[in-house]
């Protein structure tokens, strides 16, 4: 795919990767629809990315609702004329050993709530997005691609029950719609980031970041603007599709 004048829905698309992505395509020429919860968010990425001659607009939108994410798509497809690439970038975490025991006591454990919050956000909302930019692309017969952000914590993280499942799920689906959707011109992949430098991690303590760092054999965080180039990279080879990349400097959870 040519990325000039194409069109670019990304998921938490205000900041961190979502923004890093959003300049990544707009350096190619591609023009960007940001979905996102911070209409403040959304107002400086914009500015950014149309600082570098492309159109960029906003939508405020919950990838948990059905019908916020219909009528985000719709507004899209009304706006521009066309939906070229659909990036799948929202997520959440709520962290927490499943059981958590002392001294053979059970003193706490992941709660239901935080297994929901996490589903709807990582694995629903993935869902949703996919298929409802899979349908706008076939019904305007441009073809496509989805780019879902899976995460290496697919292999399974400690702490990580819900966001695991959710990003192992989020990888399986990547496979499943690159089968289902190649007949229409459809194309999907997927990207498993390492740790990097967002504003979560960049907010603890240096001693933590160097626990964080210590088992990555490039000794450091990946920037956002790495995982960027990556679904660029996706976007514009016409013979990628089904694939999961990881971009974890070495490191293998």
């Amino acid at each position: 795919m040519q990325i000039k004048d194409k069109v670019v829905a990304i998921t938490g698309g205000g900041k961190g990767i979502g923004r890093a992505m959003a300049l990544a395509f707009a350096d190619k020429g591609g023009h960007v629809a940001l979905l996102d919860l911070s209409q403040s968010d959304l107002d400086e990425t914009c500015s950014l990315v149309a600082a570098k001659g492309v159109t960029a607009r906003s939508y405020l939108c919950n990838v948990t609702r059905e019908d916020e994410v219909i009528g985000a798509l719709d507004a899209v497809v009304g706006d521009f004329g066309r939906l070229d690439v659909m990036i799948n970038n929202a997520g959440i975490t709520k962290d927490g050993l499943m059981v958590k025991a002392k001294d053979g006591q059970v003193v706490g454990k992941m709660t239901l709530d935080q297994w929901n919050a996490v589903i709807a956000v990582n694995l629903t909302g993935v869902f949703l997005c996919g298929r409802e930019a899979a349908e706008r692309m076939i019904k305007l017969g441009n073809g496509g691609v989805i780019i879902n952000i899976s995460s290496i914590s697919r292999l399974g993280n400690m702490g990580q029950t819900n966001y695991s499942a959710t990003k192992a799920g989020v990888a399986a689906m990547t496979v499943v719609w690159a089968k289902e959707l190649a007949r229409h011109g459809i194309r999907a992949g997927a990207i498993a980031p390492g740790y990097c430098a967002t504003d979560i991690l960049l907010a603890m303590k240096p001693e933590v970041l160097d626990k964080v760092t210590a088992p990555v054999p490039l000794k450091r965080l990946g920037q956002p603007g790495e995982v960027a180039h990556t679904a660029v990279y996706i976007a514009e080879n016409d013979f990628f599709t089904g694939g999961v990349i990881d971009v974890d400097g070495g490191l293998r959870l």
